[in-house]
């Protein structure tokens, strides 16, 4: 409704709609946050990109049909751009369409559309929030090497602050659609002015803060246009006086960097109140003893195959070995952490654990009980998963959701009995009583995992399986579930099984962790022996793909070629065609269990004989 953006001489909200078309991916490009939504199923992945290329290039063709009646040099400059963004054997890669393809290559495909244009300026709308670790880093490898390539701008739109401090050179805080803070990487990340801006670095989890409780932002981010007048932030700011709510503050330079708030304006300044201060994480009260209880959940070789079937009898033909003989343990009031890439294994092992989805074999134990072929205990193992929004019924309301597991477990005298537990339990989440007559629709992404732990706690278990339960959230309100997270166990006593690929929260919250690959446990310790000194190259890998916000270097050790198949694992050591360190025994042989020290740390790799290192 206002202000301009020119881009080389052009009024870009000037241009008609005509004009725009030939702006959109060419001189201007953009990659979306999910690229499976993103690319069209029914069109193979030369189609796509050969379709942007004859847009923007001479000799227009059609893409409805095969390969075979694109132009040649099209073809051609298709499996150049599939060759550039790092995709193997490009040439057959073209004729395939997206679900043949792995999370990362999608996303690669999505890059070589952008790049099929050749933009001055690349749009990349949180191009890594839905990848782990490893694939994160590829990707942004990639970008970081196609812009000095072709000396693109790249405006990157992320809520990953490790990610902005290996990628970026300039950097904007956005609050509640508006600019709060603009500055170079180095003065951002040294010296934030905004009260957002530090709290937001105050929210981060890792391992300095593990004794602590994290800085979470209090309420929510205000309705777009709800705020007609003062700062947008002025009701979630400590630092916020009368003025703050007032007036909107304007736009102050300060020592070339850009600030939007009162506390620097001249008049502030000499009152005193402009005075620059670091929000720092709140000191938590002191941890809880760690349990020195026998271990609560034991399981031991637990396997989870699916059968593949094929032909018009449906034969099985093979065996998708999803888990393939995990063993793990998990002691009363402690945090496992369950770490590794996707498609590894990990959800499938919480849903085996819960017997939403058959063994196949192996044992698990709970409190001594067995629980394989069992329901007795399902009760004391409930699970957390991973988006807020699907998760939840839409239309049920929060006391229905959370009766619901109750009434199925014969919980609870009667109805009241079961009432008067919703509003304990609500208010034991951090949510007033009256939520319970609201929908799911009406709460925040923050709320609805909230309203999630609550139902997971209505049936009073003793172990949650968390499935990534903070991945779809950002900084501020992940730190209010972690906080939450914390407080429970030191109230309630809880053990967490704590499914992730963020291996910050994995320092924050986790006593031990195991890291999982391709159906198995490589690796396994206390939190920090596998964080400071891991052992199998699979965790090194993981751990050096990880973007860090100190400036500290690191020495990234990129993985060559994708997970393999369960259906299909390699022999040996399943890790072997990936790693850069294999010796000839590993392609042969999967190896043995090797223990480092008397700590518990242990790693399955041939680098390490059979005793303890």
């Amino acid at each position: 409704e206002g202000g301009t953006a020119r881009m080389e001489g052009l009024q870009l909200f000037e241009m008609s709609e005509r004009e725009m078309c030939r702006v959109r991916g060419g001189r201007m490009a953009m990659i979306f946050q999910e690229p499976g939504l993103s690319l069209n199923p029914v069109m193979t992945v030369g189609q796509q990109i050969t379709e942007g290329l004859s847009l923007h290039r001479a000799g227009r063709v059609s893409t409805r049909h095969s390969d075979v009646g694109l132009k040649p040099d099209l073809h051609q400059r298709c499996i150049e751009l599939l060759d550039q963004v790092g995709i193997p054997d490009a040439a057959r890669r073209a004729n395939e369409y997206p679900f043949q393809l792995s999370g990362g290559m999608k996303q690669r495909v999505m890059i070589a559309m952008a790049l099929a244009g050749d933009p001055r300026l690349l749009i990349a709308d949180e191009p890594t929030t839905a990848l782990d670790v490893t694939i994160q880093a590829q990707v942004l490898q990639l970008l970081r090497e196609t812009q000095e390539q072709n000396g693109m701008a790249l405006l990157l739109i992320t809520h990953d602050l490790g990610v902005v401090a290996e990628n970026a050179h300039r950097v904007g805080v956005m609050y509640a659609g508006q600019l709060v803070e603009q500055a170079s990487r180095a003065q951002l990340f040294s010296q934030p002015l905004h009260p957002y801006t530090q709290k937001l670095f105050a929210a981060l989890p890792g391992a300095a803060r593990a004794g602590q409780t994290l800085s979470a932002i209090p309420g929510n981010v205000p309705p777009l246009g709800s705020i007609q007048q003062g700062c947008r932030f002025a009701p979630r700011c400590d630092r916020a006086w009368g003025l703050c709510r007032e007036q909107t503050p304007e736009w102050t330079e300060v020592d070339g960097k850009g600030v939007r708030c009162h506390l620097y304006a001249a008049d502030a300044a000499e009152s005193g109140k402009g005075e620059e201060r670091r929000a720092d994480a709140t000191p938590g009260g002191a941890l809880s003893p760690f349990s020195l209880s026998p271990s609560l959940l034991i399981v031991e070789d637990l396997q989870v195959h699916f059968p593949i079937h094929k032909g018009l009898l449906q034969r099985v033909v093979g065996q998708v070995k999803a888990v393939d003989g995990v063993s793990l343990s998990i002691a009363g009031g402690r945090t496992l952490a369950l770490v590794g890439e996707s498609g590894c294994g990990k959800t499938t092992l919480g849903k085996a654990l819960l017997r939403l989805i058959p063994a196949t074999a192996g044992s698990v134990r709970f409190a001594g009980n067995e629980l394989i072929g069992t329901r007795a205990s399902r009760a004391a193992l409930q699970m957390v998963f991973q988006d807020p929004y699907a998760s939840l019924n839409p239309k049920m309301r929060v006391a229905e959701i959370l009766e619901e597991g109750m009434s199925a477990l014969n919980i609870g005298a009667d109805g009241a009995a079961r009432q008067a537990h919703i509003d304990e339990l609500l208010e034991r989440v951090g949510l007033a009583r009256d939520s319970k007559w609201r929908y799911p629709h009406e709460f925040s992404g923050g709320q609805r995992q909230r309203i999630a732990i609550a139902r997971a706690l209505a049936v009073s278990p003793r172990l949650l399986i968390c499935d990534e339960p903070t991945s779809a959230l950002d900084v501020s309100v992940q730190a209010q579930i972690l906080n939450l997270l914390k407080s429970l166990q030191d109230e309630l006593g809880l053990s967490y099984l704590f499914i992730t690929h963020n291996l910050a929260v994995v320092e924050y919250l986790a006593h031990e962790v195991c890291v999982m690959y391709l159906g198995r446990i490589v690796e396994r310790g206390s939190t920090a022996d596998v964080m400071r000194a891991p052992l199998h190259p699979y965790t090194r890998a993981l751990l050096s793909a990880v973007p860090r916000i100190d400036g500290g270097g690191r020495v990234y050790i990129k993985l060559e070629g994708d997970l393999p198949s369960p259906a299909n694992p390699p022999a040996g050591c399943h890790f072997a065609p990936r790693c850069p360190q294999a010796m000839a025994v590993c392609a042969t042989d999967y190896p043995g269990v090797s223990q480092a020290g008397e700590e518990g740390h242990s790693v399955h790799c041939h680098l390490y004989p059979r005793a303890t290192i």
